[in-house]
């Protein structure tokens, strides 16, 4: 997006409005550390970059990103941990499947057919300032956790993690730390339904297929390849596809990697979002998306305007080396459940993981997730310098610790599969593209 206007000005004002909510104290008896975030285009820029347009048109002013500050939604979470002195934070990233109020004309579906919300993403970024580097932990939405507080009650003793995020954040909060020892210190909520009308307001976005593709969970329904102009509902269709099919030689293909399918989809949409928003110079266009942005943000009340103020500051500071992205590693196996496809954690690598990247910020678990014998399972001790965490992962890009097979027809022996490794792009998921 470039450099913005007045940066310094900005960032002066910024730690004004921290010291004026505090009172002139530091909050929590602390000093709020400069969060440092990378370019990548991955999918941390795209998330980044919609709070980013959130708050400052290109060259805009500090009332400006004030008035649309004031727009995004604020919650009150609970169990937030102070962010600590050395700087470094997890944030959590939630993407939101809920329903509640969407029209059928919007194509997600009514608030009569889901109850309450689920989370399709659940993410954790751990940002460390100090050596410049961004860890992305994913955290598939079908894990079984032990349920804790409330949804013990409301769920069972155990369930899937997205369970916990039926009446908001604070619940899912809870869930991990309790079960995995992560402490949590800011939370982001994304709803791809409450993007439909920023993908209107810029005309629609470009995304190309390489495949007729198709969800008939999702409505998506690509006939012809190439570059396509998709409108607010088919943009949704594939940010919200799970039962994603392609077609090759007549065939159509499943592709059977469910969640994390979806997340790169997601992470494509909404590139292709902020591509279109950088493209377009219409003022007028320009406020209409970015005054529908905050439809579909919600952030916890302690992230003030200074710490996105110093966050759209320093965007552009971090090499693409500086981000790694796991998945937190599952299995099936030996797996007899009553609640149907779900995940268990694989220990000793989920741990191992946990600890490559979180390290001595990691608390004891107080309520594990149950392993495939459906008991309770404490995680192993770990030491800092063990073994790598996660086969096949490694530094400066994105991982996948537990590795998918290639996707193959189950009808058609002759079909063959765009994919040759677990931790590429698939070819045939969309990408942004270009007018």
């Amino acid at each position: 997006m470039g450099d913005v206007a007045g940066g310094e000005r900005l960032r002066a004002l910024g730690d004004a409005i921290d010291r004026q909510a505090d009172g002139g104290a530091h909050v929590r008896g602390r000093k709020r550390p400069r969060k440092r975030w990378s370019t990548r285009r991955k999918i941390v820029t795209p998330l980044v970059a919609l709070l980013v347009l959130a708050l400052v048109a290109t060259g805009g002013l500090y009332a400006y990103a004030r008035y649309r500050y004031g727009q995004i939604e604020k919650v009150t979470v609970a169990d937030l941990r102070p962010v600590p002195a050395d700087g470094a934070f997890n944030l959590l990233v939630i993407g939101s499947d809920s329903r509640l109020g969407a029209k059928a004309s919007t194509g997600v579906g009514t608030s009569t057919e889901v109850s309450g919300q689920r989370s399709d993403v659940v993410m954790i970024w751990h940002v460390v300032p100090a050596t410049k580097t961004v860890t992305i932990l994913s955290i598939p939405r079908d894990t079984m956790t032990q349920m804790v507080g409330e949804g013990a009650a409301e769920f069972g003793r155990f369930n899937r993690i997205n369970a916990s995020y039926n009446s908001g954040p604070s619940l899912l909060v809870e869930t991990i730390e309790d079960n995995f020892g992560i402490p949590i210190n800011h939370v982001v909520e994304v709803d791809f339904s409450g993007f439909k009308g920023a993908v209107d307001a810029l005309g629609g976005v470009y995304m190309d297929f390489r495949y007729p593709a198709r969800d008939a969970w999702s409505g998506l329904d690509v006939t012809t390849t190439g570059c396509k102009l998709l409108d607010g509902v088919q943009a949704l269709s594939v940010a919200r596809s799970r039962h994603y099919q392609y077609e090759v030689d007549g065939q159509w293909i499943d592709t059977p990697i469910g969640d994390l399918g979806r997340i790169k989809r997601q992470d494509a949409f909404l590139r292709a979002l902020v591509e279109a928003a950088k493209r377009e110079l219409n003022p007028l266009k320009l406020n209409a998306f970015l005054s529908s942005i905050p439809q579909g943000l919600v952030v916890d009340k302690t992230f003030s305007l200074g710490d996105m103020l110093h966050l759209l500051l320093d965007f552009h500071s971090l090499t693409p080396n500086a981000i790694t992205t796991y998945t937190l590693p599952t299995t099936t196996v030996g797996a007899v459940t009553p609640w149907g496809d779900v995940l268990f954690v694989d220990q000793p690598a989920d741990q191992e993981l946990l600890v490559k990247i979180f390290g001595s910020e990691l608390v004891r678990p107080v309520a594990p997730p149950p392993g495939t014998t459906l008991q309770p399972e404490y995680p192993p001790t770990v030491s800092a310098s063990g073994p790598q965490a996660g086969a096949g992962a490694t530094g400066g890009g994105s991982s996948v610790a537990t590795a998918s097979a290639p996707v193959t027809s189950p009808n058609a022996a002759t079909a063959s599969a765009p994919v040759t490794s677990p931790n590429a792009t698939p070819t045939f998921d969309p990408t942004p593209c270009g007018p």
